[in-house]
């Protein structure tokens, strides 16, 4: 491997996520023989083919496979001593690639609207998706920092909280239980649950609460968007556990109720979290710090607090 390039490393890595040579090529303003002339030396260098051939298809072989981790991390490290470099010449440049699960689209485009005109240099990839997707991204360092509500116990992560995150149960403004007070949670047993999919970090805490109390739940309906749960919520097909910073608007306007449940809500926080052994570029530790000092406020203004009358009981 002491021949290979970087530029090599770059070309590989492209047709790796292409798995394409010609929409590699386009990717990386080449011509198509040349992107296959960078791949056949990188394979001489290796020893082994880094792509198997179906049909007209391509795919991963295994050493290629083993390969493109080291590609990613190779440019990963670049990118993060280029943005270093930059700093050291005082310039507001770089790029932040930022994952956030689902529940937090509803106030992380604020955040980082409020953070980016002090750096106009800098390109933001923005990433939502559910918790398992966004474990996987920051896993494969895909991400530099990520915005979630519980800090993955699979990955060694440096994880740290900046904003509280409570859950409450929605209903539709004319369920029997809205408007009654201190209902037990037990009492819901007979509801039907309009529940998040696995994987998400919504089900997980809905799951963990229900379990602790002992107390069944049943499941009507599942899917993968809160918007999709607050619609099937307002038509009246049962009630759902969910962020409360997903309901601010439906709450001001009284198409959603929340319920008055003893015990609830459940306030957890939300974490800014990066891979410890991640050495974070200079926008990334910039962002980090700005969530640490300003994302509950940003938070509180953008989605307010649905939960003030509840909680004052």
């Amino acid at each position: 491997m002491r021949n290979v390039t970087i530029r090599q490393m770059r070309v590989f890595a492209a047709v790796a996520r292409n798995l394409s040579f010609t929409r590699a090529a386009q990717e990386l303003h080449l011509t198509q023989p040349a992107v296959s002339q960078q791949v056949s030396l990188l394979e001489e260098e290796v020893g082994m083919p880094l792509f198997e051939q179906i049909g007209r298809k391509i795919r991963l072989a295994p050493a290629g496979m083993e390969l493109l981790r080291y590609a990613t991390q190779i440019t990963e490290l670049l990118r993060e001593a280029g943005e270093t470099l930059a700093a050291m010449q005082g310039l507001k440049r770089g790029e932040l690639k930022l994952g956030a699960v689902s529940t937090a689209k509803y106030f992380a485009p604020t955040l980082l609207s409020a953070f980016a005109p002090a750096y106009p240099e800098v390109t933001i990839k923005f990433t939502v998706a559910n918790r398992e997707e966004i474990v996987n991204l920051l896993g494969a360092n895909e991400l530099d920092l990520v915005i979630m509500g519980r800090p993955p116990r699979e990955l060694d992560t440096t994880a740290e909280p900046f904003a509280r995150h409570p859950f409450v149960i929605i209903a539709s403004p004319d369920h029997p239980l809205a408007g009654r007070r201190r209902i037990p949670l037990k009492s819901l047993a007979r509801e039907n649950f309009i529940i998040r999919e696995h994987g998400s970090g919504t089900r997980a805490s809905m799951e963990h609460v229900f379990r602790e109390r002992a107390v069944p739940f049943r499941a009507s309906m599942e899917v993968s968007s809160n918007e999709t749960i607050k619609q099937a919520v307002m038509a009246g097909m049962g009630i759902s556990f969910i962020s409360s910073h997903t309901i601010g608007l439906e709450t001001q306007t009284q198409r959603l109720a929340v319920l008055d449940i003893a015990g609830l809500p459940i306030v957890r926080d939300w974490y800014v979290i990066h891979l410890r052994e991640k050495i974070l570029s200079p926008i990334a530790a910039a962002f980090r710090g700005y969530l640490l000092e300003n994302g509950a406020r940003v938070i509180l203004d953008t989605v307010g607090d649905v939960t003030k009358r509840l909680t004052r009981h």
